[in-house]
């Protein structure tokens, strides 16, 4: 019907769906009018990909308004591509008064407040991606006590290992001199997010703060948190003597000095604290209007190799921004001159070098592959863990640029439709190869900075029969979806590879549950693999023995003798396992050998003394109860010194 509108040229007003620009596209020849407008509402919506592009051939030299009520950040500064320079934009009288300030790109993050290990875990695979297994196991052990508080300050300890993650990863190990800040509710949350950053040993961090006398933020009325405050504030006043030079000296760190990473406020220094090497702001704390707009405006400052402010907001604050938006004129649009547009205007026409360099990057990675069709040799190849990583993060920059390059009309224009195909066909591909890597060497980095925008690429722009979804990992105690992800499988080598990685993450989750339980099945991985990297079996007897330890692992088959006394009561035997592991780390005795202070029988005992203490206490959200925790840790103790 758009195509019998056009071509009929009696309507003065046409209104119509932008899809419907898909068929009118191949359908009607180009309209040459300079005659016609085309107004698009919600223009910071529909207008990315190819669609935006069909509505640009079918009219070409159309004067093109967009109409938005979202201001500038993330993919409005697309929409200014798209559409030109502002016409008109809202100014407030209170925003920020320099005009020469890099964007903003914002990211929101959920934290699950329910405390449950299995989100721990997975957290915790993120973060020790890089590790080897022992490190991994001194990082589960150091995040076994956080799960002894209380929940709020679980939920700083997620947030803190997600900021430490994340300003290491794109930051402080990429010799950038960068800065930032994280925004907290209450100072007894600065204080505790400073105590976290200390125990990770990464970023070097300091807390700005007021006097305890005065209002600042939420304030705590428990005496613990009382205390906790105006022990942090004397020993800050015994080491910089007033509260002037306290704050004063480590404003004037952030700001010139090179040692300080990490600046944690509550209210202070959320307005007129000009920082500009401060790029990233962490936000744990509710804002709305004006309060919101100045804190957001810390890190738009201009600092030679800053191109972005970032604003990660662990607080849900995207609909209060757009709001506050809303409310003061459009702020974040203010301070866009043209010079802005300029930039990125250049850097999307640019686009189609990296997207080509980064295509070359992942050709070569595979360049003694001598049948490119054949998936297994990519896989074997990947077993390299080095040249995985270096794959995903190539292929996650490929696809990037890929999404821009199909969402951009001069790019996509300036590329021929042969090679276009060319990097959807080998995307697909390699995600495709990304998918049955992961699952083979159960690999958890994560790029979820990446996975959302790739999966919209693998949605929009290419064919839906086509399309490979990309899955979580499955639990290899899930026994009908273990089986599933390993049909997808081919050879024996490659089954047994995605059981062993597999079981040796589960096992590595888990360790702290009962660590002679699966310490026994860790070294029986261990001596099926080295029987196999010795040649002493086949690659079919590989997958066999592997299989085999798989049914053990499900069924909960160790092998483990136990004494009579705690036979079935996974419980005490759990705690057996612990008081065993504890002994051996510290010496004191070793069953192997017969070198123990205590018999098998007394550990039993006291295994199952430890069950019935625990089990006294046990009521409905006792995880979360701190007397409960108390009463038994101090039961335990007297226990464990008689």
């Amino acid at each position: 019907h758009l195509v019998e509108l056009i071509n009929d040229n009696q309507a003065d007003i046409v209104t119509t769906l932008v899809h419907k620009f898909d068929t009118a596209s191949r359908e009607q020849k180009a309209v040459y009018s300079k005659e016609v407008f085309i107004l698009v509402d919600e223009s910071h919506r529909t207008q990315y990909g190819e669609l935006h592009i069909k509505m640009k051939q079918v009219f070409p030299n159309a004067c093109y308004l967009g109409f938005t009520g979202t201001p500038l950040m993330k993919k409005e500064k697309n929409t200014m591509i798209k559409f030109g320079e502002l016409i008109h934009t809202y100014t407030i009288t209170d925003g920020v008064q320099d005009k020469v300030i890099v964007p903003l790109l914002y990211e929101g993050k959920m934290v699950d407040q329910t405390v449950n290990r299995k989100a721990i875990d997975n957290r915790l695979e993120m973060i020790t991606r890089g590790l080897n297994e022992k490190q991994k196991e001194e990082v589960m052990r150091k995040w076994s006590q956080f799960e002894r508080i209380a929940s709020s300050d679980q939920r700083i300890g997620l947030i803190a290992f997600d900021i430490n993650d994340h300003f290491m990863k794109h930051y402080k190990t990429k010799g950038f001199q960068f800065k930032a800040m994280l925004a907290v509710n209450s100072r007894p949350e600065a204080i505790r997010y400073l105590k976290h950053f200390e125990g990770l040993g990464d970023l070097n961090s300091a807390v700005v703060i007021s006097p305890p006398d005065q209002r600042e933020g939420y304030d705590a009325v428990d005496a613990e948190s009382k205390d906790l405050v105006k022990r942090f504030w004397d020993k800050m006043m015994e080491r910089y003597g007033t509260e002037e030079n306290y704050e004063e000296s480590i404003k004037d760190e952030f700001v010139n000095g090179d040692d300080l990473d990490l600046l944690i406020v509550v209210d202070k220094l959320l307005t007129g604290f000009d920082a500009p090497r401060a790029t990233v702001m962490y936000v744990d704390k509710p804002m709305k209007e004006h309060t919101l707009l100045q804190a957001i405006a810390r890190v738009n400052r201009i600092y030679e190799g800053k191109d972005f402010g970032f604003i990660i907001d662990y607080r849900g604050l995207l609909e209060k921004l757009d709001e506050a938006l809303e409310m003061y004129s459009g702020a974040g649009l203010e301070n866009f001159d043209p010079e802005d547009l300029k930039g990125a205007l250049y850097d999307v026409i640019s686009i189609i070098g990296s997207l080509r360099q980064y295509y070359t990057d992942l050709m070569n990675m595979f360049i003694s592959v001598k049948n490119k069709k054949d998936l297994e040799e990519y896989e074997i190849l990947l077993a390299n863990e080095k040249l995985r990583k270096d794959f995903y993060e190539t292929l996650s920059k490929f696809g990037r640029h890929l999404k821009i390059a199909l969402e951009s009309e001069k790019v996509y224009n300036a590329l021929s439709q042969e090679e276009t195909n060319k990097y959807k066909r080998d995307f697909k591909f390699y995600q495709e190869l990304r998918k049955n890597v992961k699952i083979r060497y159960s690999d958890t980095i994560d790029h979820k900075e990446y996975e959302g925008q790739m999966q919209k690429l693998m949605d929009n722009y290419i064919a839906a029969e086509d399309i490979i979804r990309i899955t979580n990992p499955v639990d290899i105690l899930d026994k009908k979806g273990f089986e599933e992800e390993l049909q997808r499988l081919g050879s024996p080598k490659a089954k047994a590879d995605a059981i062993r990685t597999r079981m040796t993450r589960s096992i590595n989750m888990k360790w702290d549950e009962n660590p002679l339980y699966y310490k026994k099945f860790s070294e029986r991985i261990e001596e099926t693999l080295q029987a196999y990297k010795d040649k002493r079996i086949s690659e079919k007897e590989y997958f066999e023995r592997m299989s085999d330890l798989k049914g053990n692992y499900q069924k909960g088959d160790s092998g483990i003798s136990y004494p009579d006394v705690i036979n079935n009561m996974p419980d005490a035997q759990a705690f057996y396992g612990v008081v065993v592991a504890a002994g051996e780390l510290d010496g004191i005795y070793n069953l192997k050998n017969g070198k123990s202070v205590l018999s098998e029988e007394q550990i039993a005992k006291l295994s199952l003394q430890i069950t019935d203490i625990v089990a006294k206490h046990t009521k409905v959200d006792w995880h979360d109860n701190r007397d409960v925790h108390n009463r038994m840790e101090q039961e335990l103790e007297d226990l464990l010194f008689e």
